[in-house]
């Protein structure tokens, strides 16, 4: 049964009870939280007659569209497909709209996993990509030429935060018809609406704020374009890459408390990017939230409701003394990823961009004393103190 009131609900209303409303017809049970559905297959009603509502689940199931839906409402998206991780949701919307012969013009400050899946696994199909500075939108007409068809980027990025101006890029694309995909894992939908700016398609690596606890490797595609939508929803249904059920219900049921969760994750992170910028141990510190930042007026013009949960910081030290640092620092836990309840931190040197050359770490400024931090729930006041004593051991 769809959720429906006399009245228009809110964010944090809609992530719990879209999708998610008690049968009380008598005819099945009346859950409150829509069970996991794991079968494989469902029965037909006679031999000629078409499935009631599902028939395979690589092609739908009843647990993955209650996620799919609510993250559709989140995004104001027409359409959502969930998939087994965020880089089979980027794989996903390659296969299902550019060939051979095709370029792409990507952001170049983008996550490793992003750049390896263009540069070294599409660019043997004949796809190429360009990677570009798109902190200024006049870059878009510098590199465009008639064989791009698609132009990609998060905002903001992993690991350096930076922005792309949303609009400018919805505008471009637009002009030159190709299609805009802007991955929202970072922001998600509770900071930022790239579709209501004029984006094409929206990607997330759902394992990180969607999910929010650590739990599951998820990813998703979230469109309002029936036509894409379908031509996706092909690919996807012929590849097979999609979301099982057991960690659809997990994102289902991480996605209730995204509202609440990412505003104390921004709360956090501000209050750590304040008092990392005002420590005589940290070089440089990049936060959108910060009047230091770059592009601060730009984050406060799109990003609404916060800055987001990602501080990245430069330390003054050495190889040996970062190394320190980390036998040093606790509460935090040393590992991949982002976005969950639990503080982590990640040397992007050689973690997200492990698989990047050392020309390109160092073109971009991918350095050992670099740390990218993801900023938990936990109380603001620990979390000073365990980066505060693990910065006096430097």
């Amino acid at each position: 049964m769809k959720f429906k009131t006399n009245f228009t609900t809110h964010f944090d209303t809609n992530a719990i009870h879209i999708d998610e409303v008690p049968n009380l017809s008598g005819e099945t049970s009346s859950d409150v939280v829509s069970p996991i559905h794991f079968s494989s297959t469902f029965a037909k009603p006679d031999y000629e007659n078409t499935c009631l509502g599902h028939g395979y689940s690589r092609l739908s199931n009843p647990t993955r569209e209650v996620i799919e839906s609510k993250l559709s409402s989140l995004e104001n998206a027409t359409h959502t497909i969930c998939y087994a991780s965020g880089q089979a949701a980027e794989t996903a919307v390659i296969l299902s709209y550019l060939k051979s012969g095709d370029e792409i013009l990507c952001f170049d400050d983008i996550y490793g996993g992003t750049r390896r899946l263009l540069a070294h696994v599409f660019d043997n199909f004949g796809i190429i990509t360009h990677f570009i500075d798109m902190r200024e939108a006049t870059n878009f007409e510098k590199h465009y030429n008639p064989r791009v068809k698609m132009i990609w980027a998060e905002t903001p990025t992993n690991p350096f935060l930076t922005l792309c101006d949303i609009e400018q890029l919805a505008l471009f694309a637009k002009k030159h018809k190709i299609l805009s995909v802007i991955d929202n894992t970072f922001a998600t939908p509770y900071i930022q609406k790239p579709l209501d700016l004029g984006i094409d398609i929206v990607v997330h690596s759902m394992t990180k704020y969607i999910n929010g606890h650590s739990d599951s490797i998820a990813g998703a595609v979230c469109l309002k374009d029936s036509t894409l939508y379908e031509r996706l929803r092909f690919v996807s249904n012929s590849t097979g890459m999609v979301l099982s059920p057991m960690d659809s219900y997990l994102n289902s049921r991480g996605i209730k408390t995204l509202g609440i969760r990412m505003q104390k994750h921004c709360e956090n992170a501000f209050e750590i990017a304040r008092f990392l910028e005002s420590h005589k141990k940290v070089e440089k510190v990049l936060y959108p939230g910060l009047e230091s930042f770059p592009q601060h007026a730009l984050a406060k013009k799109q990003m609404k409701n916060g800055f987001g949960g990602m501080v990245s910081v430069y330390l003054k030290a050495d190889y040996e003394q970062m190394k320190s640092f980390a036998q040093n620092l606790q509460i935090f836990n040393l590992a991949e990823s982002l976005g969950g309840v639990e503080s982590l931190y990640g040397a992007p040197y050689f973690m997200s961009h492990g698989s990047v050359s050392p020309e390109i770490k160092q073109q971009m400024n991918i350095t050992k004393n670099l740390l990218r931090l993801s900023i938990g729930l936990e109380h603001i006041d620990d979390l000073k103190k365990a980066l505060d004593n693990a910065l006096h051991s430097l």
